[in-house]
């Protein structure tokens, strides 16, 4: 297995680096404290081709491999300190564009796919419920269908993006009879009658990507509007979490690097009993371990990439990636906090939000316990 990245994959990484330091960074801090989304930094995203990476060159994308989004993501974290504008990017990404990229008709890809490369247009994936979390399929929202298409009721809940969507991807039962099969999957736009938007929900972190309820009451949708065919709902959403499982936190490897750098300089830098604190094996040794953790979580990521460029299936690489990293994350983000103490602690260092943003990874998009859960299935356990 050769990881190296090619000459061209290095030069589009160290271009993410510098975009991101230049554009992504102003008032993050302001912006999280009120829990406000930057349209500004998401279309200056768009303009420079992040959105677009997974999407092929035929509807407005870049058409790009794996390893090359890997690549990019991890520039990206490393760089940008806005986690909650990462997070929203991946969202749309994985969990709307890949659907529509592999699932959705012509028509619906030359619709969708450009304006939602080019920044004009945010997507939200619409599958949680109240009632539902880890039992992803326990869906109360229903899908009727009439001579004219669907009559969707129902609603979803903890949906990213959706204060800024135009576009839903919409999970609903149509037959209840035909358990899992009867799941069916629409792409809704905004402007249609019978959708709304709840208020914002105030979360713990990542609070620059929005996130809220959505409403669905006496919403018709057309026959055209189903993505995939009627009853793929379940198979829709497991591709996307395929790739949602295993990329999501492809940032959060740069992220890690980025803390590394800052721990070892305050490290050789803070002065504590005549001497740099760094001298104390109490703070070496965290930040050791911060860079194993970093190392295990980058070969799990490249790993990975390289697998599903190689078309294989990778669902058990997948979730070891969501797992390891995500706990790595948490972990490297206190230490890091740790390791700063009281400063770490205040708001102007920006320490106390990664581990507020950290802390979620270990539960959306699987959590921690229902990423084991998938690998000892795969174990035969």
């Amino acid at each position: 297995m050769n990881f190296d990245l090619t000459p061209e994959q290095i030069q589009f990484r160290e271009a993410v680096v510098e975009f991101a330091t230049r554009e992504l960074n102003a008032e993050v801090d302001a912006r999280d404290q009120a829990a406000a989304f930057s349209r500004a930094a998401w279309e200056k995203c768009a303009e420079f081709g992040l959105q677009g990476l997974p999407v092929p060159t035929q509807y407005g994308g870049a058409g790009a491999d794996v390893t090359t989004f890997v690549a990019a993501m991890e520039a990206l974290g490393y760089a940008s300190i806005d986690n909650g504008l990462i997070f929203s990017l991946n969202a749309q990404m994985w969990s709307c564009e890949l659907p529509i990229v592999t699932f959705g008709s012509d028509d619906q890809k030359q619709r969708y796919l450009p304006a939602l490369c080019d920044g004009s247009l945010i997507a939200a994936h619409c599958m949680t419920e109240p009632d539902s979390g880890s039992d992803a399929f326990a869906l109360a929202t229903t899908a009727r269908p009439d001579e004219d298409g669907y009559v969707l009721e129902g609603s979803k809940t903890f949906v990213s993006n959706a204060a800024e969507a135009g576009l839903f991807v919409v999970f609903a039962t149509a037959d209840r009879s035909k358990g899992l099969g009867g799941i069916c999957v629409f792409l809704v736009e905004r402007d249609t009658s019978g959708v709304s938007v709840g208020k914002p929900l105030s979360k713990m972190g990542l609070r620059t990507s929005p996130m809220n309820e959505v409403f669905f009451d006496g919403c018709r949708v057309g026959p055209e509007q189903v993505l995939a065919e009627p009853g793929s709902g379940m198979a829709v959403f497991n591709s996307s979490m395929r790739w949602e499982r295993g990329l999501i936190l492809a940032a959060s490897v740069g992220t890690m690097q980025r803390q590394i750098d800052r721990c070892i300089t305050y490290a050789r830098d803070r002065q504590q009993f005549g001497k740099p604190i760094a001298d104390f094996q109490s703070v070496s040794n965290k930040i050791v371990d911060m860079k194993l953790r970093l190392e295990t979580a980058r070969l799990l990521v490249y790993r990975l990439a390289w697998l599903m460029d190689k078309g294989q299936n990778a669902a058990l690489e997948s979730g070891l990636a969501k797992l390891h990293v995500s706990e790595s994350l948490v972990a490297s983000s206190l230490d890091a906090l740790q390791i700063h103490g009281g400063y770490g602690y205040m708001t102007e260092y920006g320490l106390e939000r990664d581990v507020r943003d950290a802390i979620g990874s270990r539960i959306y998009s699987g959590t921690s316990e229902i990423q084991r859960n998938l690998v000892a299935r795969h174990l035969g356990l």
